[in-house]
């Protein structure tokens, strides 16, 4: 028997989250009545699914909601609409109209929509006198109170297009959770191409299917990941419980189903766990709880229900989610009918910390929230009992007296826990609200001074004093943040210990930046040393070359730190004489009596706000910004990679700034780095002087990666063990290809070439790449002829990151094989001829290579992508045996004449043509924001400028890409769309493929 996605994953899946029938499990295909014979109604009884074959659905193809089982709901959970069934069509007249908007509204807002009909928050005015009442579509609260069905194999039509759906999870006939099964028998094969084929073709090609959704997954059976609708692949997140933290195998999957899967659990997210916000680019976007978040709100809430212990330490690691597990569990314990319509108070300690934590209540519209601005207004609205949500500074408190609330119902949620309650801060607080509960949350691990914060937040009955502990190795783990390199310039640019010894001993963070600037005056000795004249050149001279050496290909910005005020005006001024003044800008406060050239740069909160975002944004030119205390906490800019580190710093300080760097971006950004050059990793374990030894390992050391690289290229060398690697040409790619026989080792190669790609792209340009650079080419040139022309296997068979892309164009074309298919069809026509050869393989092989390299020239186009489905499944029947050398040869040849009939059927004036189409559609979508555009000649501009700057094979180097992008900027620019992501995004897209 085979083992197939059908037979194993999928169904393990349909197995763990259903009962057996009789003790035995059922099989794919078996129909079990849905609910006759059971209860319904009977809420205390444990929620269920139950399987139902596709052909016992009451739907048509065509249909996303089951509308008998959505009309028998209403009924059963909405009195008013069970007085006259007639009503139960005005709702499912109003969800229809829904699915049919997403075409005009886009599926996040139809989503947000139906969204709203779930949680019970739409009305209709089926009360006695007229009067509007909540509408019940699903009992959120007794999950058992539902029709909770798992189906298979659902089909869906839209006109021409049917889309097969493996998994679908259906409630009260809205399909909420859809699941996408993969083989788990080819290693790259992965969640991730489920989850592409959701992400990007199923919500693209049928987005009615997902307007009801919650969130779907994919698993190939070693790994189960999830995510929300139109939420980039690359932060879809595992789920993890106490009981199963491991992952790798099918029955880690299958704990990770029965734990998340459960129609309680699906419900409780829908309910609490769902947020759609407003992104910086003004559109719309759906969140969605990760695991921690889940667990952590959960328990919180169920300690308040409880009543005790009355506090709680919660750590999660920096970047991890913290404001948004605030947001989560201020939502559920707002809503918590048992909790009596409590008062939930966030407090930070700084000004950058209320913005950020305000902005991202702010932005998931978080309702009855309040950004207290004064004291007064503080002891006001707790004077008044107000039952909202607020957002506070921990200052306010200091500057009230006496109690000003003793209500048992306010829950106090404290950021940063371990820097506000030393001193009187904290019992200030606490004399304010004596019996409120108390839940500290902390980025960085409470170290050996910090007793007191366990004192604070700790209860005794909680293991290691934590509610709650997510620490930077499971946030790494889980891709939540990003591993953190380290490295020294090789210049010596660094400070003695004794003067850093006693800039620690003068500087600390609990002054306000002026009392630090005083501090500093004070540390003489270390304030001459950084501000030498000779060394600011030094060092700045050294970030510009490392920035536009190793950060700015990829695509990504800077960080400079530096001693104080006077320094960062200093570093601006020698980076000014470097590099454009537009380049750089400085992030301070000013204070009335400084110097005029520290004043211009000082801005008010909105001002700074629009730099930040300026600096947020890949097309902007601004690409430093350099601070010496403020944006050290609170600052997510994902697009930050590397912080150049010139002032003393050490414990939560230091972890926190570092941790600037640590967000994800997409798969190419694979790390944070610090650039230190004040000697502060010299010894790390001093410098994060922590209990929990593992933080000392967040920042590895690029000298690591070093003595990585030639291990690593060694291990991918092995498979090579007896190639001449001077051969080009075919003959050297078949030789090379003949070592990785079958998809067994070609996946075990793109493993180990993975690895060594990560490590190339950290360290390049450092000369000790020098030495393996021919070597690293050949083997990325055997990488690329043996990825798979369909494109399957993404996570494993990624593209090339942006350096070695560089290497390769600088040296040798990727495509080294010469490119003469049509000479070898042709021949073909004299099969005699071709047949007599004895090496039929090796004729199939060569003429296999050439066919790939062809498939390369229209990667996206689905006729191209098709044909190497087709390619990669005749090259694994002979691998297995199937079929013999002279049928390979047969297959392969009839394979090639049909690679060059479909290229004779695109014409490359008719596809310039189609772009220009596409364009125009693109920009009409614009005008209705831009209404002053005149689209025609846009698409004129842009189409005349790229067809002067590109050159065959653009798209493969990364001076074309480039090129390409800068005159789409300038062009977008005239027009002043210059500033929309999304469109420069959209339109480069098009280009890339048509031009």
């Amino acid at each position: 028997m085979t083992f197939t996605e059908s037979n194993t994953v999928e169904q393990m899946i349909l197995d763990a989250v259903t009962r057996p029938v009789a003790g035995q499990p059922r099989r794919v295909g078996e129909t079990r009545s849905s609910y006759p014979g059971d209860s319904l109604g009977d809420a205390l009884r444990p929620a269920q699914w139950t399987y139902v074959a596709p052909g016992g659905i009451p739907r048509q193809l065509s249909d996303v909601l089951v509308e008998p089982w959505l009309r028998e709901a209403l009924l059963r959970l909405n009195p008013e609409i069970a007085a006259q069934p007639d009503r139960a069509d005005e709702v499912i007249y109003n969800l229809r109209a829904i699915l049919l908007s997403v075409g005009a509204d886009g599926l996040v807002r139809a989503n947000e929509n139906v969204m709203a009909w779930l949680r019970g928050e739409k009305s209709m005015p089926f009360g006695p006198h007229g009067e509007h009442v909540p509408v019940r579509l699903v009992d959120a609260a007794h999950p058992a109170n539902n029709r909770l069905t798992v189906t298979n194999q659902w089909i869906y039509q839209a006109g021409t297009i049917e889309k097969r759906f493996d998994i679908v999870f259906v409630v009260n006939g809205l399909p909420l959770v859809i699941g996408e099964a993969k083989t788990p028998t080819r290693s790259a094969v992965t969640w991730f191409d489920g989850a592409y084929q959701i992400n990007q073709i199923y919500e693209v090609d049928a987005p009615a299917m997902f307007v009801p959704n919650v969130f779907s997954f994919a698993t190939e059976g070693r790994v189960y990941r999830y995510g929300a609708i139109r939420m980039p692949i690359e932060q879809w997140g595992p789920w993890r419980d106490d009981d199963n933290q491991d992952e790798g195998e099918l029955r880690h999957v299958q704990a990770a189903v029965q734990s998340m899967l459960r129609p309680e659990v699906v419900l409780d997210i829908l309910a609490h766990f769902t947020l759609y916000a407003t992104d910086k680019r003004h559109r719309r976007i759906k969140l969605i709880c990760r695991y921690q978040q889940y667990e952590t709100t959960n328990k919180i809430v169920a300690r308040v229900v409880k009543g005790y212990p009355k506090k709680g330490l919660i750590w999660h690691f920096q970047g991890s989610g913290k404001s948004l597990l605030m947001v989560f569990a201020a939502q559920k314990l707002r809503l918590h009918p048992q909790l009596g319509n409590p008062t939930v108070i966030i407090v930070v300690d700084r000004i950058d910390l209320d913005t950020q934590i305000s902005a991202t209540f702010n932005a998931a519209e978080v309702p009855n929230l309040v950004a207290v601005a004064t004291r007064q207004e503080l002891q006001t609205l707790l004077a008044q009992d107000v039952r909202k949500v607020l957002i506070t500074t921990i200052h306010k408190f200091g500057e009230a007296g006496g109690r000003l609330n003793e209500r048992s119902n306010i829950i106090v949620m404290v950021d940063e826990a371990h820097r506000t309650q030393e001193g009187d801060l904290g019992r200030k607080m606490r004399e304010a609200l004596p019996n409120a509960f108390l839940f500290g949350l902390t980025g960085t691990p409470i170290n050996r001074a910090d007793r007191n914060t366990f004192w604070a937040f700790g209860a005794d009955e909680d293991e290691h004093g934590y509610l709650s502990r997510y620490s930077f190795q499971d946030s790494i783990r889980d891709h939540a943040t990003l591993p953190l390199h380290f490295e020294a310039p090789e210049v010596r640019l660094k400070i003695d210990r004794a003067a850093i010894d006693e800039a620690f001993g003068e500087i600390t963070g609990a002054l306000s930046e002026q009392d630090r600037d005083d501090l500093a005056r004070r540390a003489a000795k270390m304030a001459v040393l950084v501000k030498n004249p000779e060394r600011i050149r030094a060092v700045v001279a050294h970030m510009v070359s490392h920035f536009q050496q190793k950060i700015e290909p990829n695509g990504f910005k800077a960080q400079v730190v530096v001693f104080d005020r006077e320094c960062c005006v200093l570093y601006k001024q020698a980076m000014d004489e470097l590099i454009s003044p537009e380049a750089s800008a400085i992030v301070m406060t000013a204070a009335p009596g400084d110097p005029p050239a520290w004043r211009q740069h000082e801005r008010d909160k909105d001002a700074e706000e629009r730099l930040l975002d300026r600096f947020r944004d890949p097309a902007d030119p601004l690409q430093f910004v350099i601070v010496t205390a403020k944006l050290l906490t609170g600052f997510d800019a994902p697009i930050l990679q590397v912080m150049y580190l010139d002032k003393p710093m050490k414990d939560h300080n230091l972890l926190q700034a570092i941790c600037r760097t640590n967000r994800t971006l997409g798969q190419e950004k694979t790390h944070g780095l610090i650039v230190d050059y004040i000697g502060i990793f010299d010894d790390v374990a001093r410098a994060l002087n922590f209990d929990e030894k593992a933080v000392q390992q967040v920042v590895s050391n690029i000298d690591e990666l070093r003595q990585q690289l030639p291990i690593q290229m060694a291990k991918c060398l092995a498979f090579f063990a007896g190639v001449d690697r001077d051969v080009l040409g075919y003959e050297g790619l078949m030789a090379a290809q003949q070592r990785l026989p079958n998809n067994a080792v070609r996946d075990q190669f793109a493993a180990e070439y993975t690895i060594l790609g990560t490590i190339w792209e950290a360290l390049s340009p450092d000369p000790c790449l020098t030495p393996y650079e021919q070597d690293y080419r050949w083997l990325t040139q055997v990488y690329e002829s043996v990825r798979p022309p369909s494109g399957n296997g993404k996570l494993l068979w990624h593209a090339l990151g942006a350096k070695t892309i560089e290497l390769i164009n600088r040296n040798v074309h990727l495509d080294t094989v010469r490119d003469d298919l049509e000479t070898l069809v042709l021949d073909a026509d004299l099969l005699e001829g071709i047949l007599s050869e004895l090496d039929a393989d090796g004729k199939g092989r060569e003429i296999e290579i050439r066919i790939v390299a062809r498939l390369r020239r229209h990667l996206g186009n689905p006729a191209f992508v098709a044909l190497g489905e087709r390619l990669e499944r005749i090259r694994e029947q002979h691998e297995q045996g199937f079929t013999t050398s002279l049928e390979f040869l047969k297959e392969i040849l009839e394979l090639a004449k049909d690679v060059l009939e479909a290229e004779r059927l695109v014409d490359p004036e008719e596809e310039r043509d189609r772009a220009k189409e596409a364009l125009t559609e693109l920009f009409n979508e614009a005008r209705n924001l831009n209404t002053h555009i005149i689209v025609e000649r846009i698409v004129t501009d842009v189409d005349e400028i790229v067809k002067k700057v590109r050159f065959a094979g653009w798209q493969a180097t990364s001076q074309g890409e480039r090129l390409v992008q800068r005159e789409l900027r300038r062009a977008l620019l005239k027009y002043k769309l210059h500033t929309d992501q999304d469109l420069f995004d959209r339109a480069y897209a098009y280009i890339r493929e048509y031009y």
